[in-house]
């Protein structure tokens, strides 16, 4: 699963993605409601752990948005330290799916996203293709031509969003910002983590999908539309 952890506090935040990630999964991060919002808006996940008490824009807010305007229905997991009826209410009310009071285990915080991932797999294709390229969203699994590609966390992302574009080129800006966020990496990163990505799904194949388009950024597609 991609998951977005919305939470200011740095500590658990990073025991959550270290945690996740170690179970496979994909996770991002924003530390305010603001920057949180606008991830859940433009970005596509499959679960969403929301902290109830944010700064710049409380939890209740951004899962109000994001139900109301942005008319996401991405599940969301709700965190609070708060254990009362009344919030519980104010969260569900406002749209969350589920709501965990802190202290947890992050052991209950995996069980409750996959019962919430399961529930939302109708909400669009779960698997993207390219040519003879398949990567399976829910599984995370990667396979081109029947056979299986082992990638990293990274290259998952640079992938997920050269496949979701399409035979389109993605700006080198965007597809930073998207696999980093705000805390872009130093200039040579993305070209070394797409040369990766290259050695494991073209070189074995005899045939290129990734090309580069110098100056602008990345596309994913099959030699018949690249040029």
């Amino acid at each position: 699963m991609r998951i977005l952890v919305i939470e200011d506090n740095q500590d658990i935040a990073a025991n959550l993605g270290d945690f996740l990630e170690e179970q496979g999964h994909i996770v991002d991060f924003a530390g305010d409601g603001v920057t949180g919002l606008h991830r859940a808006v433009v970005d596509e996940f499959d679960a969403i752990v929301l902290d109830l008490n944010l700064p710049g824009m409380d939890g209740l807010e951004v899962c109000r948005k994001l139900r109301q305007e942005a008319r996401k229905s991405t599940p969301i997991l709700m965190l609070t330290a708060r254990d009362t009826l009344e919030q519980k209410l104010a969260g569900f009310e406002s749209g969350a799916d589920d709501y965990l009071v802190k202290p947890f285990a992050l052991q209950e915080v995996q069980a409750r996203l996959n019962v919430l991932a399961r529930r939302g797999k109708g909400m669009g294709p779960r698997t993207l293709k390219v040519a003879d390229l398949e990567y399976n969203l829910d599984t995370l699994e990667v396979e081109r031509g029947g056979k299986s590609i082992t990638l990293n966390p990274t290259a998952l992302k640079i992938l997920q969003a050269l496949m979701e574009a399409s035979p389109s080129v993605v700006p080198r800006q965007e597809l930073e910002t998207r696999v980093w966020g705000e805390e872009l990496p130093d200039s040579d990163s993305l070209r070394v983590h797409i040369h990766g990505l290259r050695a494991a799904i073209d070189k074995p194949f005899g045939s290129a999908l990734i090309q580069t388009r110098h100056g602008i950024g990345y596309r994913l597609a099959p030699n018949e539309t690249a040029s």
